[in-house]
């Protein structure tokens, strides 16, 4: 089957110029050709994503039709404003993505709204909201390396979209032959007929007043002498990372020259992730040679954020997302008590993996801590929940470990440009009262135990990675690990049984040790790889070290 599909793609006359030397280059080889056409992205909650290139496991214009003609069906049965609207950020190929998407709707009726240029996820979000649209469609792959693209689609609340209205799209993608079944017309005549028409300045104006209206306390930044380095690793965060940073007074921003513009190669880093210290290293050179109270990057969609604050020594230590997600919300609180902003009944939300650290801090300020699976739409559920009930101010903070934040209901998925705005306004704030972002962090330890959050990855490549993995997760649940490291496991919580966790099924495997530790292990949604949570609390970071290490070395082996 997929040697024909091979063979009828080799035959085709194929608009992109880029495909047919790739599709020439691999005939004879059944490897390659299997792995580009046995089977086809799978489409999902996330949508897309996968590697550029020629085939159906492949990201390219085709597919990226195949999948919008899905969308599309979809979008014809919800009725209401049948518009989309489109962002897209630095990724190669990203903006021709986002056009074709385009062009594939308007062949359908369905109105587009799409960005001038790129802007971040956020900015999706918010206009999806703001133009009433059935869907959005944010062209990205988020941090993944160059050779990635993807394809993420959004719900009329804003939020990725749910697993209902996924599965209906997968099956109309299904029913779409990939090279000739789409609907489609050119971006151009698209323009021309008035079906496509752009982002209006109202909304992206309105993006930042929405952002700038969150912060704690106004006015702060603009006589703090924050200095800053800023990192958009090349991605689509600088235009609206500094826009909101000049509005709110942060004006002694220095940005890493060779990771300033967009560049879809990411020719610094190998992995655009604020996450890993590689993708920091130039921020932090810099911010070494300038003096920087603070080193900021954002990922290529602008959706997370990594810091490096600048410690007493001089020295710059990174910012896990726990520990980020703790001191935001501990300064959000206790600046929205201060100023009397705080809602009556404030509500955060956060997901399960992200550290319990949290939790204690909540309590401390009298709000109510919402746990839920990991995904960011899940956190934007809860809002949905919120303002269903006409209670959309109560809720403050939401956080995830992997870098996400929100601190306002104006958008559904996780916004690099709030994060970064209070991020600096906190920083702001502690220098004002001289302190520190540092030494505030480690007040909360002093005052709350010293907990440690680790991530640990497996990765399971190639066509058999995703059955490996499978197979590892059913073990685990056919045989139920009764220690770990010499501690005795008390309780294991399997999130495939939603009567036991109040939650929508999930694979996710949680154990609580009776030294308090828990372990965490899922399969990611979006790369072949199981992940491990370990939270551990000690008396001090090398004892609670010492039981991660501890924990990883035993879990290790069961998971190869």
């Amino acid at each position: 089957m997929y040697l024909d599909e091979y063979k009828r793609w080799l035959a085709a006359d194929l608009e992109d110029a880029d495909l047919k030397p790739e599709l020439a280059k691999i005939e004879g080889n059944d490897e390659e050709i299997k792995d580009r056409f046995a089977v086809a992205l799978k489409f999902g909650t996330a949508g897309l994503r996968g590697v550029l290139g020629a085939g159906t496991n492949r990201m390219n214009i085709y597919v990226v039709r195949q999948a919008t003609q899905g969308l599309a069906n979809w979008v014809k049965t919800q009725g209401g404003s049948q518009t989309v609207a489109i962002s897209y950020d630095s990724r190669l190929k990203s903006d021709i993505f986002a056009k074709t998407a385009a062009g594939v709707l308007a062949a359908n009726g369905i109105k587009v709204r799409i960005y001038d240029a790129l802007m971040p996820v956020p900015a999706l979000s918010f206009a999806t909201r703001y133009y009433e649209c059935n869907a959005g469609i944010m062209v990205t792959a988020s941090h993944n390396p160059a050779k990635y693209n993807g394809y993420k689609a959004y719900g009329p609340d804003g939020c990725q979209m749910t697993d209902d209205a996924a599965a209906i799209v997968y099956d109309e993608i299904q029913k779409t032959d990939v090279l000739t079944g789409a609907k489609y017309i050119s971006f151009a005549e698209g323009v021309e007929n008035g079906l496509i028409r752009f982002v209006g300045d109202d909304c992206k104006k309105a993006l930042y007043d929405a952002i700038e209206a969150r912060q704690v306390r106004p006015g702060l930044c603009k006589t703090a002498g924050l200095k800053l380095v800023y990192s958009p690793l090349n991605g689509s965060g600088l235009v609206p990372v500094t826009h909101v940073l000049n509005d709110m007074g942060i004006t002694d921003i220095t940005i890493v020259p060779e990771q300033e513009y967009p560049n879809g190669y990411f020719t610094t880093c190998s992995y655009p992730n604020p996450e890993i210290f590689a993708a920091l290293k130039l921020g932090l050179d810099l911010a070494t040679e300038t003096g920087a109270d603070l080193m900021l990057a954002t990922d290529p969609d602008a959706d997370r954020v990594g810091i490096a604050m600048k410690c007493p020594d001089g020295s710059y230590e990174l910012v896990s997302g726990n520990e980020m997600g703790v001191l935001l919300l501990d300064y959000i609180c206790a600046g929205r008590i201060e100023k009397g902003t705080m809602p009556k009944n404030p509500v955060a939300v956060k997901s399960i993996v992200s550290t319990p650290l949290a939790d204690a801090v909540a309590k401390h300020y009298g709000v109510e801590m919402r746990n839920v699976l990991t995904g960011f739409k899940w956190i934007g559920d809860q809002i949905a929940n919120l303002e269903a009930a006409g209670e959309v101010d109560r809720f403050i903070f939401g956080f995830e470990e992997s870098y996400g934040y929100l601190a306002g209901p104006y958008v559904r998925d996780k916004d690099a440009v709030i994060g970064s705005m209070l991020i600096c306004e906190m920083a702001a704030y502690y220098r004002s009262i001289g302190s520190s972002i540092k030494q505030r962090l480690e007040e909360i330890y002093a005052q709350y135990g010293r907990y440690l959050n680790k991530v640990d990855s497996f990765e399971f490549p190639g066509l058999t990675g995703m059955e490996k993995m499978a197979s590892i997760m059913q073990k685990l649940r056919d045989e139920p690990l009764t220690e770990l490291a010499g501690h005795k496991v008390v309780k294991v919580t399997d999130y495939k049984k939603p009567e036991e966790t109040g939650l929508p099924a999930a694979n996710v495997l949680i154990y609580t040790l009776e030294n308090g530790a828990t372990v965490v292990v899922r399969p990611s949604g979006t790369e072949p790889k199981i992940k491990t949570y370990f939270t551990t609390l000690g008396k001090d970071l090398a004892e609670a070290q010492a039981q991660k290490d501890a924990l990883a070395a035993a879990i290790e082996p069961i998971l190869k």
